[in-house]
């Protein structure tokens, strides 16, 4: 009577170590979707759907056997890896040129180092969403042409895959890259161009000097300031150039003067400029002109001239909703200036041409890599990617500077990259096709 339990509860343990071990092995990662569609697919040849039960059994593997989800998943972690390490290469590239820099002219100036780090954890966001589609397209070919270069390509074919095998992989990791890309640009992006600019304003108001460099020309939103040799708060040979309410225009030039904090609320700064000299011009005459000269004069620079009113937000502090909002309220007012509502149209159109950008660039990335990659598939492709990242670089600025400045279409220029780099991959799948 006492072997009894003892015999059946090493058979349940045996069993249940057994199942256990099965249920394992048959829902783990990919082989719960095997499971999933070859029982499918019986179900099917029991209901008399034997179209729906062949395509449903052979959804996951090969007609050589060959699971192909296996190989989707060992293609997206190689393109994960190397998109990893491009994506690092061009955050360091875009960390040390906008970021670096300014932190050290900003240290220059004594500003605490606290809040230098809290600048640059705000530019952050703006770094992510311009790597991102740069490092989708140089991983993305290195990765293809080291596929090509080590013959796993060729491997692939021969075991009776062709190229499709490849398109899966790289068109989910490149949309799911889009869609981070997206997040970021959308919602972190102006986020942080937000404390970014609260936190620069509040710098200014305690050191206003920081804003003049020397030998430089500072362009304000209504103002020109040439500025000389700056050296603490004093500033030699400054030249300011401005346009009063009237429209007449008028220039102050100063041998020296002195930056100083102002208590005025709205004043950013007060330079008090010595031996100085006015000329005003007569916009209707212009050989007609008026010349004032002073031992001392006090120039107040208001917040105004550096910052956007605080009741206002500017387009890059906006979501995507909020653009489209403001968008169809300009639309309704006769009163708008086109060149603001093209500014906000193209601000709306770039938070979704940059970020999925990256998607373009993987389907361009794959045959480039096929038909370039044969020897040395890495150098190959980290060289084109570098030189289409240029390319593509300078038509997303170029577009952004005609579109703000001329009034050109926004909507157009900001899609015009992508546009040429999905029909440079349209163009060399046909080459591939034909091959």
């Amino acid at each position: 009577m006492k072997l009894l339990p003892a015999f059946v509860s090493d058979f349940i343990y045996e069993y249940l170590t057994k199942a256990k071990d099965w249920l394992a092995a048959t829902f783990s990662g990919f082989n719960l979707l095997n499971w999933i569609f070859r029982t499918s697919g019986r179900l099917c040849y029991r209901l008399g759907l034997r179209r729906l039960g062949n395509v449903l059994s052979t959804t996951m593997q090969e007609t050589s056997g060959v699971n192909r989800f296996v190989m989707v998943r060992y293609l997206t972690r190689e393109l994960f890896l190397y998109f990893f390490i491009a994506f690092l290469f061009f955050f360091m590239v875009f960390f040390c040129n906008q970021i670096l820099l300014l932190a050290e002219n900003i240290l220059k100036k004594r500003v605490p180092l606290a809040d230098v780090l809290r600048l640059i954890s705000y530019s952050l966001p703006m770094i992510i969403a311009q790597s991102a589609p740069f490092a989708t397209l140089v991983g993305f070919l290195m990765c293809l042409g080291r596929l090509v270069t080590e013959n796993e390509v060729l491997i692939l074919r021969a075991s009776g895959m062709g190229y499709k095998i490849l398109v899966l992989p790289v068109i989910i990791l490149g949309l799911v890259i889009s869609i981070i890309s997206f997040f970021v640009n959308d919602y972190l992006l102006p986020l942080g161009t937000i404390k970014y600019n609260q936190l620069r304003r509040t710098i200014l108001m305690s050191n206003p000097a920081i804003e003049l460099e020397s030998n430089s020309v500072k362009r304000t939103n209504d103002k020109t300031l040439v500025i000389g040799q700056v050296n603490g708060t004093n500033v030699s040979d400054l030249i300011f150039f401005d346009t009063d309410s009237s429209g007449e225009q008028r220039i102050i030039v100063a041998d020296a003067s002195d930056v100083k904090k102002s208590t005025t609320a709205g004043v950013l700064m007060s330079i008090e400029m010595n031996d100085s000299t006015v000329v005003f011009f007569d916009s209707s005459k212009k050989e007609n002109y008026d010349l004032l000269q002073a031992k001392n004069l006090m120039l107040n620079i208001f917040e105004s001239s550096f910052f956007s009113g605080s009741d206002r937000v500017i387009p890059s502090e906006m979501t995507s909703y909020d653009l489209k909002q403001r968008i169809k309220e300009m639309e309704k007012d006769t009163g708008v200036n086109p060149k603001d509502l093209n500014k906000y149209r193209l601000e709306y159109n770039k938070k979704f041409s940059v970020p999925f950008g990256s998607i373009f660039f993987a389907l361009l990335a794959l045959p480039l890599a096929l038909i370039f990659g044969k020897h040395n598939g890495q150098t190959i492709g980290l060289i084109i990617g570098l030189f289409i990242s240029v390319a593509y670089w300078a038509m997303m600025i170029l577009g952004q500077i005609f579109g703000s400045r001329s009034g050109m279409n926004g909507v157009l220029l900001m899609w015009i990259p992508n546009t040429v780099i999905f029909t440079a991959a349209a163009f060399f799948y046909l080459m591939l096709g034909r091959k």
